[in-house]
């Protein structure tokens, strides 16, 4: 009984090439067909001869010696073309994306010093590339280091057409949170709290491959009618850094928000600064706890997380030194304290019955800050004040009083003088005696007489004043 026949299909499956190979195959004559009602068939025993003559079939690229395996998770997405002439390509199923593979070729060449060293050559993406492998003292080490070559081009080119279109949004910013912003980041919670608010609502059912430079735009839109553009650009640079790790994880391969124009902050910086008497009316309207608090903040210049985390075991009072350790750029911080804040201290450290410096009325940490200072507030009638402006005031008090900008830098803890600059706010009183000093030793008379000189000698003509300052 004849064997049953087989069909393009089954061919294609069988040698695991596509069917398309299968066809110019047949029209070379390297593979023998039968045409049946208008149907082309193949004979088993014929596509085993085509095989067992050495013909050009698929080789499995997770094998390629011995020695290396490759890892493809999603290699069932890619087949290998092998063109009659023995030419090879990479096709992706879905996309019909297609390009050159090679397995490359091993030569002998000789060096600068006149040595003899095995070379290999091959495709990279379609950049040809020729490496001396100096290791390699005989040819089956060179075949090696060629087929880990070959492994890994492939393996990078499967990349594009596999996890970055699998991974949604929202499953990779849990990985990202899990796996490296808990890890690596002191500001995680910040990271946690603008992803699950914003980030994944917006794009969360969306595919990395989706999230495309006009869609941020549109998000950046939409956010504007809501927050300052100084939060969208937090979120904006929280977003960058999720594209980093996914490009470094081989879930992406661009970062779509380098195309995006962050806002300009420049304009939206809020210059409140405390005056002495809302000073005096804030202190008045607080509550114990929280008094000491922002004294400690106006004197020190801290963070709110700095102060708050404060222990007596870094205060030294008798050189008049707080350490800070908990700051935002994750390097400690010494700052020398005047006698007001010696005094607070000497008196907190009396009555205190734990390590913490700052406490709440019943000896706990100081958990809402916010509230309680916008209560205060209100009741002082200030309006427009937050916590950190108290930082502010604190640099702008001493540059009013002739603080060189470095010496201001070093106590908020800046690695920038540009980040400093942005805290130090001069008033109008301080613009209008910075002019002053502009203005000439001559009596306003005798000016106003030599100007009337100057025009009448020159009725028609332009005036040009010229002074002369020694």
């Amino acid at each position: 009984m004849r064997e049953a026949l087989l069909d393009v299909n089954e061919v294609s499956a069988y040698l695991r090439v596509h069917p398309k190979t299968v066809y110019e195959w047949r029209r070379a004559g390297r593979l023998p067909s039968l045409t049946i009602n208008g149907r082309v068939r193949f004979e088993p025993a014929e596509v085993d001869r085509f095989v067992s003559n050495g013909q050009p079939q698929f080789i499995d690229p997770q094998v390629l010696s011995t020695k290396v395996i490759i890892n493809l998770d999603y290699f069932d997405r890619v087949y290998l073309r092998l063109s009659p002439k023995g030419g090879k390509s990479a096709v992706d199923k879905n996309t019909r994306r297609r390009w050159n593979y090679g397995f490359g070729s091993i030569y002998l060449r000789k060096t600068k010093e006149g040595l003899d060293r095995w070379a290999i050559d091959y495709l990279d993406r379609g950049k040809r590339i020729r490496e001396v492998i100096r290791d390699a003292q005989t040819r089956e080490d060179a075949l090696v280091a060629l087929q880990a070559r070959v492994a890994e081009s492939f393996s990078r080119r499967l990349t594009p057409f596999s996890k970055a279109e699998t991974i949604s949004f929202a499953r990779f910013a849990a990985t990202y949170l899990d796996d490296y912003s808990k890890a690596t980041k002191r500001g995680w919670v910040s990271d946690a709290s603008r992803l699950k608010a914003n980030l994944i609502p917006f794009f969360g059912g969306m595919r990395l491959q989706d999230i495309t430079p006009l869609a941020i735009e549109k998000y950046r839109t939409n956010r504007l009618r809501s927050v300052s553009k100084p939060s969208i650009n937090r979120e904006l640079a929280l977003l960058k850094s999720m594209f980093n790790r996914a490009i470094d994880w081989g879930h992406a391969t661009e970062n779509p928000v380098r195309k995006v124009k962050m806002f300009s902050e420049l304009d939206n910086l809020k210059e409140r600064i405390l005056s002495e008497d809302e000073e005096t009316r804030l202190l008045a309207a607080a509550a114990p706890h929280l008094r000491t608090m922002i004294v400690g903040l106006l004197m020190t210049g801290a963070r709110w997380g700095e102060l708050n985390s404060l222990r007596w075991s870094a205060v030294d009072l008798e050189r008049g030194t707080v350490l800070l350790t908990k700051t935002k750029s994750g390097r400690n911080r010494i700052i020398p304290i005047n006698d007001r804040l010696r005094e607070l201290l000497v008196a907190l450290k009396a009555g205190s019955k734990c390590d913490r410096v700052f406490t709440g009325p019943k000896g706990r940490p100081i958990d809402c800050a916010r509230s309680a200072f916008e209560g205060a507030c209100r009741r002082a009638g200030l309006s427009g004040l937050r916590l950190h402006d108290l930082r502010h005031t604190f640099a702008t008090r001493l540059v009013r009083r002739g603080v060189d900008i470095i010496t201001v830098q070093s106590l908020l803890g800046h690695s920038s003088v540009t980040t400093t600059e942005r805290y130090t706010h001069s008033g109008e009183e301080q613009k209008r005696e910075a002019v002053r000093r502009l203005e000439w030793d001559q009596p306003k008379e005798d000016l106003s007489r030599e100007c009337h000189a100057e025009k009448a000698e020159a009725p028609n003509g332009p005036v040009n004043l010229t002074f002369s300052v020694n």
